[in-house]
């Protein structure tokens, strides 16, 4: 007989005799469990250490501006080495800094504070214990976080959620390009309608993505720091012959990021709003991609391409399932509604400040690591399709009466050149195709009977639906411009 396991303590189970999980290092949610290794860039950006490494590295290099600019009386520039070793500070974050602040906040309950006394342990180190009091100078809490944030957000768009997006940019304008002369049944309301091309039809999502791109490229991340209500009172306080707007501006841009001249205690946000928005537009633009492509492979358009070993259903193994594309669907909504739950709630602040966007900001990273998921799943699912070229023909084929809007608009303007006999064109053929299939023999038999110049006619006879594509494939080329 098997023994029973080991006793344990009560207390580490669940009232339903379960073990409990919670003491372990289990990750609550998807990102942290199931999909780290897809979202582990981010973590450089948008997790709670980066947070805290980009806290010390504007304490740091405001140390440096202060003293650069004397903005004191006294005060002067440190030395080459001397800044060496402060900016050390930050490249050499590792995760026992991480420990070292978590201790320090214990004490002072205060995420901010403990990065000021994280670094002014070290000062004395560089040799340069008497300027402690620089640290944290005239700031408040919200001139440190909002520059971090800034920092944290613009380093993630542009080193990981832009490259991976323009990935799969560059991978639907491969595909356009393959597909752009393969004549396609297109589907207004489901129904046949004229033909376009695969290529084409990619390339119109394509175009709407590569928009919202730009848009998150040229994004301007605003930054502050001007004290405790944006008057700058403390600095003109302790030192009032120095220009501090100057002094802010030029921290701020040498930052890398654009001053915000007139804020409360906190930079307004407007900028995370904007770029969220345009964000979340990609996503939903993608969302629709993956509609579509979900929809082509419904339809044979697409094959899928197997991969090796994998199980597509558990009980029909004849089944290769678009998960993929099924899989960003989800993560695309759930990004959309952070990022638009962010944009709506850090516009707001109550009078000079309140900390809900405290609370908020620290879903950042989620909504940006649910976009990222959602692009590499469309990426791996793109990577396996294969245009069924057969299907899309067999499809144009049963499908003649397309063409009537073609005979239609010919008939059209032979009416108006003169030919007669080209009355009610349109209801013509609604009676000839309305709601019914027509097949290559009873189209071509209906053209030579319209009375058509001997021109229109060889126009339309030699026309089918495969060929009724316009100039589709021209089209793929805006997608260079």
């Amino acid at each position: 007989m098997a023994e029973l396991p080991t006793q344990v303590s009560d207390s580490t189970r669940l009232p339903s005799g379960r073990l409990s999980l919670a003491e372990d290092a289990i990750a609550l949610g998807p990102l942290d469990g199931r999909y780290r290794s897809a979202v582990a860039p981010l973590t450089d950006y948008l997790s709670e250490a980066a947070l805290n490494r980009d806290r010390i590295a504007v304490e740091v290099e405001w140390l440096i501006h202060l003293s650069s600019n004397s903005v004191l009386p006294g005060l002067e520039p440190l030395s080459d080495q001397q800044q060496q070793h402060l900016r050390a500070v930050v490249s050499e974050f590792s995760v026992e800094s991480v420990s070292e602040l978590a201790e320090i906040e214990k004490t002072t309950v205060h995420d901010v504070k403990a990065v000021e006394y994280y670094i002014g342990r070290r000062l004395a180190d560089i040799g340069i214990a008497q300027l402690k009091p620089l640290v944290h100078f005239a700031c408040t809490s919200e001139d440190i976080n909002n520059l971090s944030y800034a920092l944290g957000v613009k380093g993630a768009v542009e080193q990981v959620w832009l490259p991976a997006a323009r990935a799969l940019s560059g991978k639907l304008h491969a595909l356009a390009e393959e597909n752009r002369s393969v004549p396609m049944l297109s589907r207004t309301h489901g129904q046949p309608a004229t033909p376009s091309t695969l290529g084409k039809e990619i390339a119109v999502l394509a175009y709407r993505l590569d928009r919202q791109l730009n848009r998150v490229a040229n994004a301007e991340y605003l930054g502050k720091i001007n004290g405790a209500t944006g008057t700058y009172a403390a600095h003109y306080a302790a030192a009032p012959e120095t220009d501090w707007q100057q002094v802010s501006r030029s921290f701020v841009e040498g930052l890398g990021l654009s001053w915000n001249p007139l804020t409360t205690q906190i930079e307004s946000h407007d900028w995370q709003a904007e770029l969220y928005a345009d964000i979340a537009r990609f996503n939903r633009i993608l969302h629709n991609l993956c509609t579509d492509i979900w929809s082509y492979i419904s339809i044979g358009y697409f094959a899928q391409i197997p991969v090796p070993g994998a199980t597509g259903s558990s009980t029909m193994p004849h089944k290769v399932n678009p998960i993929r594309f099924e899989n960003a669907e989800a993560n695309l909504e759930i990004s959309s509604a952070l990022l638009d739950t962010l944009a709506s709630t850090l516009v707001t602040s109550r009078w000079q400040r309140d900390l809900t966007d405290s609370s908020s900001q620290r879903n950042i990273g989620v909504a940006f690591g649910h976009s990222l998921l959602a692009i590499n799943n469309v990426l791996a699912g793109l990577s396996r399709l294969d245009t069924a070229e057969q299907v899309l023909a067999e499809d144009l084929d049963h499908n003649w009466e397309v063409l009537g809007e073609a005979i239609q608009t010919v008939m059209r303007a032979e009416a108006l050149a003169g030919v007669p006999g080209m009355d009610d064109p349109y209801e013509r053929l609604k009676d000839l195709t309305r709601g019914q299939r027509v097949d290559v023999n009873r189209m071509r038999e209906f053209v030579s009977e319209l009375g058509l110049s001997a021109e229109a006619e060889q126009r339309l006879q030699a026309l089918s639906p495969a060929s009724y594509t316009g100039i589709a494939s021209q089209l793929v080329d805006h997608l260079q411009d």
